[in-house]
C-alpha cells in the first residue's frame, strides 16, 4: 500500500502542471480570438512601488510577534499544546498590525501626492 504514495503524488503532480498549462494555452487562444494581444496583460503591469515596504513591515510584524509571544508564553509557564496557540495567535496580530501600518503609510503617501 506504501509503495502507491509516491506513484499517487508524481500521477497528481504531473496532473496539475498538465491543468495550469492547459488553461493557460487556452486562456490565450481565447484572448487571440478576441483581438487582444496575450503577451500585453504581463508586460503592462501596474507599479507597485510600496510591495517591498509592504513584505518589509509584515516581516518586522511577525518577527516582533514571535519573539513576544515567546515571552508570553515563557512568563506564563505554558504547555507546549498552550503556546502553539500563542504563537499563531501573536503572529496574526503583528502581521496584521505591520500591513495596517503599511496601508497607513500608503495612503498617507497616495494623499500627499494626488497624480
Amino acid at each position: 500500500m506504501e509503495e502507491l504514495i509516491p506513484i499517487t503524488m508524481f500521477l497528481g503532480a504531473f496532473a496539475m502542471v498538465f491543468g495550469i498549462r492547459y488553461l493557460s494555452n487556452k486562456e490565450k487562444m481565447a484572448m487571440i480570438e478576441r483581438g487582444m494581444d496575450p503577451g500585453m496583460s504581463k508586460s503592462v503591469a501596474a507599479p507597485r512601488p510600496f510591495l517591498s515596504l509592504k513584505f518589509g513591515l509584515l516581516l518586522v510584524g511577525l518577527g516582533i510577534g514571535l519573539i513576544a509571544a515567546l515571552f508570553a508564553a515563557k512568563l506564563n509557564n505554558l504547555t507546549e499544546e498552550e503556546s502553539v496557540a500563542v504563537y499563531f495567535g501573536f503572529l496574526g496580530i503583528f502581521g496584521g498590525i505591520g500591513l495596517i501600518i503599511s496601508y497607513a503609510i500608503e495612503k498617507n503617501w497616495i494623499d500627499k501626492h494626488p497624480e
